[in-house]
């Protein structure tokens, strides 16, 4: 901070003093940017930080359970789609309706539409995007409320259930 001067500056006459003052409204002024809608593709199994945001995210508390969402998220990503049905169906899924719930991800004409659905619900839960509560003692049992990632206006709920304490999680059929 210096000593003002009363006297006006001689080499600031008032058309530089308007230049200076457009360059610093120019400078103050937010530059316009190209900016693009953001949609999940099928690739995109990730949600990365864009920064501090006002938004909340809300993940589970179970350690067990966010690394079986870790873990379906990495089968997602290599395209493992029976290995990520194993280890995603309830224990107690006969073979026959295990298999069939994997053709309904490989061959069946909604395949791919489903699988995008379900990959991308997943991703969501895991990183809390959307959640607006987890019920559930997070220990046995753990339901998730959240916006769907790629459908407005579309709430769902997903149900987990752990085989015992520590035990092994699977979807709740």
């Amino acid at each position: 901070m210096g000593k003002k001067s009363r006297r006006p500056n001689r080499n600031n006459d008032a058309g530089s003093k308007n230049s200076a003052d457009a360059s610093t409204a120019t400078a103050a002024a937010p530059t316009p940017t190209t900016t693009t809608s953001r949609t999940m593709n099928n690739a995109e199994l990730a949600y990365p930080s864009d920064g501090p945001s006002e938004i909340e995210l809300l993940q589970t508390t179970s350690a067990t359970l966010q690394m079986k969402l870790d873990q379906l998220i990495q089968l997602a990503r290599a395209g493992d789609r029976s290995n990520f049905v194993k280890q995603f169906v309830p224990l107690d899924l006969s073979p026959n309706d295990t298999a069939a719930y994997l053709a309904d991800l490989t061959t069946e004409e909604e395949a791919e539409s489903q699988w995008t659905n379900l990959i991308a619900e997943i991703a969501a839960i895991a990183a809390g995007r959307g959640v607006d509560r987890i019920e559930g003692d997070q220990i046995e049992r753990a339901v998730f409320y959240f916006k769907h990632p790629l459908y407005e206006a579309c709430d769902r709920e997903v149900s987990f259930v752990c085989s015992s304490p520590g035990g092994e999680w699977r979807a709740e059929g």
